[in-house]
């Protein structure tokens, strides 16, 4: 978890603690507490602590527990100040992966252009429908969240109109080991690799492949796509990371232009992929 999450998860702790012990009928004590609100007592004591991230609920509840109900617009402020730049999966797929590609969508709509890293996984951008359902069917399973997979991909699939727009450029970079990752069965992955050698030359796509044996300036770390130089969003385990001040964003795309110097493009992209695809038994 990031030190900059952390600390403001802390922050909020303590001023609830703030709001238990100048509560207007008196002090409470966390057992107290946690009998009015219906809780265990660790629960109090770990949202206190910044050891767990509360709900709008939580936060609610705690402010008339504490006779302070107007508290509730600015605790529900800073937990949101915060959470907008960590979007944990366990919120965000609540409902599912349909809702997050619909954000998704609403999110790109207005970009005139993306750069971004794909390391894991085929860019979403460029993912054939099956291979798409294999991604989310993994995911979901990993991350205890409901099955809506054909509603998720047709989200997907929707976005990627975004490349047949006028005025859109999608600048992509993929490690060649994502070519080869058996996250769906050969035959769909080989049907996944054809739409990638279609793509090359596209007016609106210009993608690049790290070979294996790439001399790389720097490590790859996360995968990561930057909407124009207004937003970066990094994929992590737990949790998406909205990124917006101007520094950081300048680092993604350092990050990203040294990691070009590597790449191929063109023909010499279109060779390695087709080197990969004549690997694939089917």
């Amino acid at each position: 978890m990031s030190t900059d999450y952390q600390r403001a998860r802390e922050e909020l702790g303590r001023r609830l603690r703030e709001l238990r012990m100048e509560c207007p009928g008196g002090r409470l004590t966390g057992d107290q507490l946690a009998q009015r609100l219906g809780w265990q007592q660790s629960k109090v004591s770990k949202l206190e602590n910044g050891r767990q991230t509360p709900t709008d609920d939580d936060l609610r509840a705690w402010a008339e527990a504490t006779c302070q109900a107007a508290a509730f617009g600015e605790l529900r402020a800073r937990l949101k100040g915060f959470e907008s730049h960590i979007r944990s999966w366990r919120r965000q797929l609540a409902a599912g992966h349909g809702p997050v590609q619909e954000t998704w969508n609403t999110l790109t709509s207005n970009a005139r252009s993306m750069h971004a890293l794909s390391n894991a996984a085929v860019s979403g951008m460029l993912q054939t429908a099956e291979y798409a359902r294999y991604v989310f069917e993994h995911h979901a399973v990993l991350q205890n969240a409901p099955r809506d997979t054909e509603s998720a991909v047709r989200g997907r699939m929707k976005r990627q109109e975004w490349l047949y727009r006028p005025g859109k450029r999608l600048n992509l970079l993929m490690h060649e080991s994502v070519l080869w990752a058996r996250i769906c069965p050969p035959e769909v992955l080989a049907a996944q690799l054809d739409r990638l050698l279609g793509v090359v030359g596209m007016d609106t796509v210009r993608m690049g492949i790290l070979p294996l044996d790439a001399q790389l300036r720097t490590a790859l770390g996360n995968s990561f796509c930057m909407l124009d130089e207004r937003l970066v969003v990094v994929e992590d385990w737990h949790a998406e990371l909205w990124l917006d001040d101007a520094e950081t964003i300048a680092l993604y795309r350092r990050v990203w232009d040294t990691l070009a110097e590597s790449a191929v493009f063109g023909t010499d992209a279109q060779q390695v992929i087709a080197r990969v695809r004549r690997g694939i038994r089917v």
